[in-house]
């Protein structure tokens, strides 16, 4: 259900500057994508997982209070984010 460590390190190398860069928002963004689309897939089997239904809701919100600063900040980022991601709004 969690990512593994080689996902992650995958995940920071390409949208990362560095490949110890886990801080900037696309990276995050990125990180919290991947474990978003695993739990949906994770409630095809388990409709009545409530618990874990909340925490992919305030995955979902932080994941957008992310992507509403990368906007905020630099709006070529958030397209390229969005774009590479597959991520529509």
């Amino acid at each position: 259900m969690s990512l593994t460590k080689e996902q992650k390190l995958e995940l920071i190398k390409k949208f990362g500057k560095s490949e110890n860069d886990s801080g900037t928002a696309e990276v995050q963004v990125a990180i919290l994508t991947q474990r978003i689309n695993e739990l949906t897939d994770h409630f095809g089997k388990h409709s009545k997982d409530h618990s874990s239904r909340r925490g992919l809701m305030k995955m979902v919100g932080k994941r957008r209070r992310l992507l509403d600063y990368l906007a905020k900040k630099d709006i070529n980022r958030y397209r390229a984010v969005i774009k590479e991601l597959n991520i529509r709004k």
